[in-house]
């Protein structure tokens, strides 16, 4: 049963069970869509119409932050846990069907991407990136890019762009690439190329890695603001969320 939390459908499912349907969708035919909503990501889909209903399409709608899973108390089918989208692009990449397909990175800056195909091939042997493109392109080199993609054969390709560009991308150029499975993973290129480092697990037991985030990231506490804003919406329509 879905969850359905300021207008967006979020799909009530464990993280085994995500990267299960994960794995599943690279037999198919058609390509499919992940994507990992946040409290900032449903703020904005309250405002962008188009957001919203492409979050909505998607074959695969997982809560990335921990907000999101609080706020489902007040859904008729409240969320079962967090499903980290980095956590899930990791799982998927160690299990022995996720080393045998081709994955392209796009997004972060010919660095860190660089430094993600290597970090991710040296932790999982076997696992094939076979590109990667920064996400600083424009229109003009949009259909290079998309060529790039569609000519490296990639089953897998990770998208991080930042909301909601790399959404409104995945939803405008799936069916040009080629691959089987486009996830949209805002940041995560930074952790996977060891730019950011994640939370201690002592943070993620007690559902803290956003303290952790802002303890080590003081300039984010201006984004807390739209947390405060979540909090307040949930709760001024919590019967009719």
């Amino acid at each position: 049963m879905k969850s359905h939390i300021l207008g967006v459908e979020f799909d009530n499912i464990s993280p085994s069970a995500a990267v299960e349907r994960f794995l599943g969708f690279l037999d198919d035919d058609v390509p499919r869509v992940i994507v990992t909503p946040n409290p900032e990501m449903l703020m904005l889909a309250r405002k962008d119409a188009e957001f919203r209903e492409i979050l909505n399409a998607a074959d695969l709608c997982v809560p990335d932050g921990i907000g999101v899973v609080w706020a489902s108390k007040y859904s008729q089918s409240r969320i079962k846990e967090r499903v980290p989208g980095i956590e899930l692009m990791l799982d998927a990449m160690e299990s022995p069907k996720g080393r045998q397909k081709r994955w392209f990175f796009l997004g972060a800056t010919p660095e860190v991407a660089e430094a993600a195909k290597t970090a991710m091939e040296e932790r999982f042997a076997g696992l094939k990136v076979v590109g990667v493109h920064h996400g600083y392109f424009d229109a003009d080199s949009e259909a290079a890019v998309i060529e790039q993609i569609k000519a490296s054969k990639a089953d897998i390709v990770l998208v991080g762009l930042g909301f909601p560009r790399q959404e409104k991308w995945i939803h405008a150029n799936k069916h040009k690439l080629g691959a089987k499975v486009l996830a949209g993973i805002g940041g995560s290129f930074d952790v996977m190329s060891g730019k950011v480092k994640r939370a201690p697990k002592f943070f993620i037991k007690l559902r803290l890695e956003w303290f952790y985030r802002l303890l080590k990231q003081p300039s984010r506490i201006w984004r807390q603001r739209v947390l405060v804003k979540f909090i307040l919406t949930v709760l001024f329509r919590r019967k009719k969320i």
